[in-house]
């Protein structure tokens, strides 16, 4: 029995050995002891989760609406510190700051896409 048991020891040992020196390891490591590499690992599902939408909190209202006044083109842009434009706006009541954009000799243009002025 005792023999048994020291043979059963000897093959479990040689056992581990042998599969300890064939694992795997890394594909640089086969590549070096001229096995071919390992194919890669899938770490997806081979049918995609499809997408869900993401649930509103509350209801979607009625969309809003903006508008800026009509579009026009103007010949000159200059800025509210400007000395024609400062009297325009001081006849017309109209208080800017001195950076802000101020359009003169504007002409509008219509939704075809034609301005008044155009040439």
């Amino acid at each position: 029995m005792r023999s048994f048991t020291l043979v059963m020891a000897v093959i479990a040992f040689l056992v581990a050995t042998v599969a300890a020196a064939a694992a795997p390891g890394t594909n640089a490591e086969r590549m070096a002891r001229g096995l071919p590499p390992k194919a890669p690992r899938k770490l997806y599902r081979k049918d995609p989760t499809p997408a869900s939408p993401a649930r509103r909190s509350t209801p979607s209202g009625s969309p809003s609406s903006c508008s800026t006044g009509p579009v026009q083109c103007c010949n000159t842009l200059t800025t509210a510190n400007d000395p024609l434009a400062s009297v325009i706006l001081g006849l017309l009541g109209i208080i800017l700051g001195p950076d802000v954009a101020v359009g003169l000799t504007c002409s509008p243009i219509s939704v075809i896409g034609v301005g008044g002025g155009s040439w």
